[in-house]
């Protein structure tokens, strides 16, 4: 099943303390919320906490136990239609805009399906240690961690719904203030080396490693700010069509955007933002966040002209972040942790890629048309779960992940 031969994994007793604290994260994750809470979806997009706890849970069941487990059977049969989400080589899938309908199982019968299914991978892994099952395991914590991030980015929108304004997390999980002037740095030009190399995990999408041609082009130092955002926004950045692609600006109308998603005033006028910390003063300072890729773009478009310091701005490729983020690593403090970044690069395969073989061939591969790639990680990406060749990738329209910009200009 799967097609990395130079894929080192780590020990039998390494993934299980991996696995362990992954699982435990998850269920950590939903301490702070109610049962009603992790039953509700706001939207198709999202999807409901326990379909989140039990969807990860089918994925070892369906995908690890079935192929591997002696005297293997289902905890319920039915179980695995209800939370398979898009492998049509599993078998039928409940709709994904009826997640929210599904009462039962309880969120009580889901942890306990997620306890039965730990203690028996658990006993599996003390029989069997091949390569392909560690493999198999790892990427099983990996898609976890997926959902961990998607958990989060689907209870702010939920509670975003809320009049109440509930306060998710006491921890404080959000995107911390950045200030520091802006400033241009030459990017890697020429040939670069872009993709994934070595024999650590990736996901299929992010090989194989390829050179790629980088005009010359220079970076921005530092992620677009609400304060800049702000200002695009005084100025009719969302009424004036000129910035704006035209399937944006068809979108705009539509959905009657004028603000990035979570933005809002109280009764005396005054900008807040709603985060899982409730919903609290808009922190100019912050990274702007919760933006599509129209936005991003429209707003390059009008920073370009307006800021004599974002003159000839853009959004960067996928290839011209990954060479910034290669070379800056140790120096850029928010490449990664705060908000994903857009980039103008459409979400295709690299030359030479081939998907997964099996079942876990549908993962990646299958969404190459109609999406943006995203680069870096956001606040509420597991702190794991990020590399400089990670490939994100949404459509044009989506806003409810945290997804902010950093741009980027033709030459120095």
């Amino acid at each position: 099943m799967q097609n990395n031969l130079s894929y080192q994994a780590p020990s039998a007793d390494e993934l299980l303390i991996q696995f362990h604290s992954s699982r435990k994260y998850s269920v950590d994750l939903i301490a702070n919320l109610s049962a009603e809470d992790c039953q509700a979806q706001s939207m198709e997009d999202a999807s409901p906490a326990k379909w989140h706890l039990a969807h990860v849970t089918w994925f070892y069941e369906v995908m690890v136990l079935r192929a591997f487990e002696k005297n293997f059977s289902y905890w319920n049969p039915e179980f695995a239609v209800l939370f398979n989400s898009y492998y049509n080589g599993v078998g039928d899938k409940h709709p994904r805009s009826k997640r929210g309908l599904l009462t039962r199982p309880s969120l009580q019968q889901v942890l306990e399906w997620r306890k039965n299914i730990e203690d028996r991978l658990q006993s599996l892994l003390k029989e069997n240690s091949s390569k392909e099952l560690l493999w198999l395991i790892q990427l099983g914590i990996n898609h976890e961690q997926q959902h961990q991030e998607l958990l989060l980015t689907d209870i702010q929108h939920l509670f975003s719904n809320n009049s109440l304004w509930p306060i998710y997390n006491p921890q404080n999980i959000d995107t911390p203030s950045v200030e520091q002037p802006f400033k241009w740095i030459e990017g890697i030009s020429g040939l670069v080396q872009t993709g994934h190399s070595g024999n650590g995990f990736h996901f299929d999408n992010e090989g194989p490693q390829h050179s790629a041609l980088n005009q010359t082009h220079s970076i921005g130092n530092r992620l677009v700010s609400n304060s800049e955002w702000l200002q695009f926004i005084e100025d009719g950045g969302y009424d004036n069509f000129q910035w704006w692609l035209d399937a944006g600006w068809a979108w705009l109308k539509s959905e009657k955007i004028s603000a990035p998603l979570y933005w809002n005033k109280d009764g005396h006028g005054q900008l807040l933002r709603f985060s899982l910390n409730g919903n609290t003063p808009l922190d100019l300072q912050a990274p702007v966040s919760n933006i599509s890729y129209f936005e991003a773009d429209a707003f390059a478009r009008w920073s370009s002209q307006n800021f004599a310091s974002f003159a000839g701005a853009r959004l960067p490729t996928e290839n011209e972040w990954e060479s910034f983020a290669q070379s800056h690593f140790e120096t850029s403090n928010d490449l990664f942790g705060k908000v994903w970044q857009w980039t103008s690069s459409n979400y295709a395969p690299y030359p030479g890629y081939k998907p997964w073989g099996g079942i876990a061939g549908e993962y990646n591969g299958k969404f190459m048309v109609n999406q943006m790639v995203l680069k870096g990680s956001s606040a509420y990406t597991p702190k794991s779960h990020s590399r400089i060749t990670y490939r994100n990738f949404f459509p044009t329209h989506a806003r409810w992940q945290m997804t902010g910009l950093r741009l980027a200009k033709d030459g120095i």
